[in-house]
Formats: C-alpha cells, sequence, structure tokens
C-alpha cells in the first residue's frame, strides 16, 4: 500500500485535506507510525478511521442525508403527479401545463434516481395531505386541486424550500465526491424549477402580497405569497433569507455594490437545517 500515492489522489479532489488533519508533516508521522505499530492488513482499517475522524462521516451519515432527499423529492413528484390533470390545471394556459409537466417529470426522475442509489436502503414512500392537514385533508390548502393560483404558489414554496434544504446538507456529502455531485446536479435543477415557477406567478399577477414583486429570486424573506390562513406556514421557508452577513462581514454597501439590504440578500441564498425543512413539511406528512 502506498499511502503517498493515496494522500496525493486525495488532496487532488480536496486541497484541504491536510488541514483537516492539521499538517502535512502530521499527517506523514501519522502515517509512518502505522506502518511500524499494525500488521499489513490492519493498516486500511486504521487508515480509514483516520479519514473518518478528519471528515466526521461515514456511509451511514450519507445514507441518510439521500434519505432525507429522497423524502423531499417523493413530495414534491406527489404534488406535482396530483395537480397535472386537475381541475385547477386544465385551466391553465398550455405554456403553463407544458411547465408543470416537465417538473413533474423532473421530479419522478429525481425520486427514480435516490431510490437507485439507495437501493434496499431507501425509505418507503409516506402518504401526504397536501391541503397541509396532517392527514385530516383540511388544511388551509383544501381545495388546492381546483385553483391553479394556489398550485402555483405551493410550488414555488416547495422548490424553494428544497433548494434551500439541498444546500443544508451538501457539507454533509463532502465524503463522497460523487453522490456530492449528483446532489448539486439536482440542487441546481431544483433551483430553475423555482425560477421558472416565479416567473409564471408574476406574470398571472395573482395571490402576490401588496408591495411585493415577485422576481426568479427570492429577496430578503419575502414570500412573494398572499395565501391568508397560510402565510404563517410559508413564512417558515423563507425565514433567514434576510441575511446580510456573510463569513463575518456585512455586504450592505460593501465596495458600492450592494447598496441596501434587499440588494444584499438577494444575491446569497441560505441553507436550511434538516430540523427547519422538517417542521416546513411536517403538515404534509400522514
Amino acid at each position: 500500500m502506498n499511502l503517498q500515492n493515496i494522500i496525493n489522489e486525495i488532496e487532488k479532489v480536496d486541497p484541504e485535506v491536510y488541514d483537516r488533519f492539521d499538517s502535512r508533516r502530521k499527517v506523514m508521522k501519522q502515517f509512518a507510525n502505522l506502518s511500524g505499530k499494525l500488521a499489513l492488513a490492519a493498516v486500511p482499517m486504521a487508515v480509514a478511521s483516520m479519514f473518518s475522524k478528519a471528515y466526521g462521516q461515514t456511509s451511514a451519515d450519507v445514507t441518510g442525508v439521500l434519505n432525507f432527499a429522497l423524502t423531499l423529492e417523493y413530495l414534491e413528484a406527489e404534488f406535482y403527479n396530483n395537480i397535472v390533470g386537475s381541475p385547477g390545471y386544465l385551466t391553465a394556459p398550455a405554456a403553463g401545463q407544458q411547465a408543470l409537466t416537465k417538473i413533474k417529470d423532473d421530479e419522478n426522475k429525481h425520486v427514480a434516481f435516490l431510490k437507485s442509489v439507495l437501493g434496499a436502503a431507501a425509505v418507503a414512500k409516506p402518504t401526504f395531505d397536501f391541503t397541509a392537514g396532517n392527514g385530516s385533508g383540511m388544511g388551509p390548502f383544501a381545495g388546492y386541486l381546483a385553483n391553479y393560483d394556489v398550485q402555483l404558489a405551493m410550488a414555488q414554496t416547495f422548490e424553494d424550500t428544497g433548494v434551500r434544504a439541498y444546500k443544508g446538507q451538501a457539507p454533509n456529502l463532502q465524503s463522497n465526491r460523487t453522490v456530492l455531485t449528483a446532489a448539486l446536479n439536482i440542487h441546481s435543477v431544483e433551483g430553475r424549477h423555482a425560477s421558472h415557477i416565479r416567473q409564471m406567478r408574476r406574470a398571472r399577477n395573482m395571490l402576490i402580497p401588496a408591495g411585493q414583486t415577485v422576481k426568479p429570486w427570492i429577496t430578503l424573506n419575502q414570500t412573494g405569497i398572499d395565501a391568508g390562513a397560510a402565510n404563517g406556514a410559508i413564512q417558515l421557508s423563507y425565514n433567514g433569507e434576510e441575511n446580510t452577513n456573510q463569513a463575518g462581514v456585512n455586504i450592505v454597501g460593501l465596495g458600492g455594490a450592494f447598496n441596501d439590504a434587499a440588494a444584499a440578500s438577494a444575491s446569497f441564498d441560505e441553507p436550511l437545517t434538516k430540523a427547519q425543512v422538517l417542521m416546513i413539511v411536517d403538515p404534509f406528512i400522514v
């Protein structure tokens, strides 16, 4: 086993790998000590333990993140499966129907991909209540199947939540470059979905709060949605987006580039933690 070659290859993928161990000298000393103290057969296990400590991740961690992502994709795919062909959907213009059908197909492909990666470890699809009534069917989105504008508002919220959720979990996949790359590929598609749906809503100018303009991006913590009784639940997906402090730097007015908080917040997206996402989607899961 050529440990030097192994670490050199890892360094190509993660240039900061030595920083995770403390220093290049220290890691080489550790490798030297391993070689001197352990039988050859035990060295791979010891090296794996070192990297596990350095990255703080295990295959179980990665599986957990992927199942979390799968649950969100189940939710999105089921939502679009329900609305495509529904009475509300049938009132939409042809371009709107085409867009929602394309997004439906994308979300179902995401589900199929994640299930294929997880195999037997994949979690089962939950039962959903898209009225947000926890199974009662009488939540604040009751009647969504008959209302195209409510469908678009819900779609925007689900997509915006998905973008922030993937961003929040990306650091937990850094030990597996292949999986991380696939997750980021899905993340970018979710971002395009969100942007397109926002533009569809802006063109209709429906269910938009007074004084707000729906843009292809999030500004401050504005939802761009006036859904009455559902506003409190929707707001959870946007809280924190008003942040104007990045890496310890207040970016408002920085170099004249961000002249106010709205411009500063719109220039950076914020992640959501797993706990925050679960709180958002809980009303939709029976």
